[in-house]
């Protein structure tokens, strides 16, 4: 399973690579919106965790050209704003399906890329 880390904090994004790649999953990071485009288009990718604040770039332009790109790509958005709390996320993009915490614990946040990523796999084009 290939999975896309969209998060400007390097510290934070390498925690989360860890416990994916201990699951044996294929892991790149990206930590701008530029650079996450460049790999959408480059390669394809069971599930993104994007976070909402990028320190560069928007995460809604990512998001919107992975559903362009890779429609069968799931979204786990990550935030540590109540910005979108209301779910309003979620009739935005239509890929998105989570949105959690940035502090969410690393092998909660594994679980919900193995289970949307398991079934990125099945969905047909």
């Amino acid at each position: 399973m290939r999975v896309l880390i969209v998060e400007s904090e390097i510290e934070l994004a390498n925690i989360w690579r860890r416990h994916l790649e201990r699951l044996s999953f294929e892991v790149h990071h990206a930590e701008t919106s530029d650079l996450a485009v460049e790999a959408i288009g480059d390669q394809d990718f069971d599930v993104i965790i994007l976070n909402l604040i990028l320190a560069e770039g928007s995460a809604l332009a990512v998001s919107d050209y992975a559903q362009y790109r890779q429609p069968n790509t799931n979204v786990i958005f990550v935030t540590d704003t109540s910005f979108f709390s209301d779910g309003s996320i979620f009739s935005m993009t239509p890929n998105a399906r989570a949105l959690v915490r940035t502090g969410t614990k690393p092998e909660d946040l594994a679980a919900m890329v193995e289970h949307y990523g398991s079934h990125a796999e099945t969905q047909p084009v």
